[in-house]
């Protein structure tokens, strides 16, 4: 299960590079395929720093998971894990609720999975 859990950390901290990446680099273009269902187009070259702003939290997530993987002390690196995964899926809860379902399986859905992992390592 510790290599199982390892793989679901890293797969949600480079989900949320992507992220990072699409919000603050691609907002207008691949954020534009991404979102076009809940944002008209003319509205993602106003709100390009809203979105950076965002992609810059969800580079937080991805860096506090990073992290867990350099810390030797078992307990704590359990501990960071849950954390950054806890929060990852309750912005993806949160997201599914007040935007679309499609984000619960796309991002709570994996942080959660890796909880259950890393718990049962």
């Amino acid at each position: 299960m510790e290599v199982v859990s390892k793989i679901l950390i890293a797969l949600v901290a480079l989900e949320h590079i992507y992220i990072l990446w699409m919000e603050m680099f691609a907002w207008e273009t691949k954020g534009k395929e991404v979102f076009k269902a809940a944002l008209p187009a003319e509205m993602f070259k106003p709100t390009k720093g809203l979105a950076a702003n965002q992609g810059l939290y969800n580079g937080f997530l991805a860096a506090g998971l990073i992290w867990s993987f350099l810390i030797e002390d078992p307990k704590w690196q359990t501990n960071v894990a849950l954390f950054f995964l806890s929060c990852v899926a309750i912005a993806g809860i949160y997201g599914a609720v007040s935007a679309t379902k499609k984000i619960f399986f796309v991002q709570a859905l994996p942080a959660i999975l890796g909880i259950i992992a890393v718990l049962l390592k």
